[in-house]
């Protein structure tokens, strides 16, 4: 979200909510204050739809992330998992326990020295709906995982049997017909087995100014840049393809457009697939995405570059 949006999203959000309390007065209305919890650090367990599952039918994960301290009454420190270290944001604190951190808008649920229990409201353009959150967040201190539960947060946040039995679900679709395939919480793996081959998988690449440490495009999207050497001619195709359980490749469309040209499309395909057919599937060890253990089919995206041996 562009920083000078945000930054009027979140002033005239709080204005609407500071206005909205000079109405008639049901009850008094305060701004939810950390104070009670400043200092301590909080590390997310959970973070679900509100049917209870991380995983939704796209193969999108609610990849509880956040490690959380609330450092005074206008500021809380976020991880940064690539940083290494804590970074301080601005806290904007609203009546009816919403508050805002790093771009999210949330609504208090729970709150004590052991957890933080929040929703993640949902916008919309310039406007933030009070009522509707589709996600909920947990978060437990240091502390309490330690010495009162006796574990360690990655057991906390791993998939629930719900999420294995939907995603199970949605495995013995996709493998069924590969139309169904979905995104692989670990993506298809394409390795070389030719010198003139070479692969590079392309890298999210997280931006802490935005908040933005997630790298989910890793899975979501996945995309890689191929480069055979002595190729019959030079030649550039990017273009979609589904990768089965067996890794098995199925060619999808081409990734460029084509300003209404069949012919120029047509033979695109037609090029392309005998690329795929020939060089990736006799030159690439093909291994496919899997998520939670189980392979399934999966859908990728290949830039594929030809270059002539020099002469």
């Amino acid at each position: 979200m562009n920083k000078h949006l945000t930054l009027k999203l979140i002033t005239a959000f709080f204005a609407v909510i500071t206005l909205a309390g000079c109405g008639p007065k049901e009850k008094d209305k305060t701004k939810i204050s950390f104070k009670s919890v400043e200092g301590i650090t909080f590390i997310e367990v959970s973070r679900k739809q509100n049917n209870g599952l991380t995983f939704n039918e796209y193969g999108f994960r609610l990849v509880p992330d956040w490690k959380l301290r609330f450092v005074s009454a206008d500021s809380a420190a976020l991880y940064s998992p690539v940083k290494g270290k804590f970074f301080n944001f601005p806290l904007a604190l609203g009546t009816d326990s919403v508050f805002n951190i790093a771009h999210a808008f949330l609504k208090m649920k729970v709150i004590s020295k052991d957890s933080l229990v929040f929703s993640l409201l949902e916008t919309e353009g310039d406007s933030v709906d009070l009522k509707k959150s589709r996600v909920t967040m947990k978060l437990y201190s240091e502390d309490f995982i330690k010495n009162k539960l006796h574990t360690d947060a990655s057991v906390l946040q791993r998939p629930s049997k719900q999420d294995t039995a939907f995603v199970r679900g949605m495995v013995n679709k996709a493998n069924a017909d590969f139309k169904k395939a979905f995104a692989a919480w670990q993506p298809v793996q394409l390795i070389s087995k030719n010198p003139n081959v070479a692969v590079d998988k392309v890298k999210a690449k997280p931006s802490l100014l935005d908040n933005k440490y997630s790298t989910d495009d890793d899975y979501l999207n996945p995309v890689y840049n191929i480069v055979i050497h002595k190729a019959y001619q030079d030649f550039y195709y990017p273009f979609e393809a589904t990768i089965d359980s067996a890794g098995a490749w199925h060619y999808n469309k081409p990734l460029i457009g084509f300003l209404g040209d069949d012919a120029a499309e047509k033979n695109f395909i037609k090029v392309s697939t005998a690329i795929m057919n020939t060089y990736l599937k006799l030159f690439l060890t093909t291994v496919p995405g899997q998520t939670l253990g189980m392979k399934h089919a999966s859908t990728i995206s290949v830039n594929v570059k030809g270059i002539v041996a020099a002469k």
